[in-house]
C-alpha cells in the first residue's frame, strides 16, 4: 500500500508542476497558450448546451463558469477581445483557452493557430 501512496504523490506533484509550467495565475489574470476551434465544430453542441458558432465571441475554459466574460490579449499583437465562456476545454494539455474563430480573428491568432495570451476575468 505504501508504494501505491508514493506513486500517487509523485503523480500529483508532476501534475502540479505541469499546471504551473502551462500557465501562471495572478489574481484573476492567467497567462498561457491559446488556440481556436476548427471549423468542423461549427453548429455542434458545447458543454453548456449552446451550439458552437464560429462567428460569435466565445471560448472554452476548463474551470470558469459558463457565462463568465474574459478579456483575452494576444501578447504577440497586443490585441484584445472579450469572450464569453460557453464550453469546457481545451482538451490539449498545454493550452489554457480555446477561442472561437471570430475571437481568434479579432486578436490576430488565426494565422498563427496557437499563441501566448493573457486572460483577465471581467465578471
Amino acid at each position: 500500500m505504501q508504494h501505491k501512496d508514493k506513486k500517487l504523490t509523485l503523480y500529483g506533484a508532476i501534475a502540479a508542476f505541469l499546471l504551473i509550467a502551462i500557465f501562471t495565475i495572478d489574481g484573476d489574470r492567467m497567462k498561457g497558450r491559446a488556440s481556436y476551434y476548427s471549423d468542423k465544430f461549427h453548429g455542434k453542441p458545447t458543454a453548456s448546451g449552446e451550439p458552437y458558432d464560429r462567428t460569435e465571441l466565445t471560448a472554452a475554459h476548463p474551470e470558469l463558469e459558463f457565462g463568465t466574460e474574459v478579456r483575452v490579449t494576444y501578447l504577440e499583437t497586443g490585441e484584445s477581445v472579450v469572450v464569453e465562456v460557453n464550453d469546457r476545454g481545451p482538451h490539449s494539455g498545454n493550452r489554457i483557452i480555446d477561442l472561437s474563430r471570430a475571437a481568434a480573428r479579432e486578436i490576430g491568432l488565426v494565422d498563427d493557430g496557437v499563441g501566448l495570451v493573457e486572460l483577465e476575468v471581467i465578471n
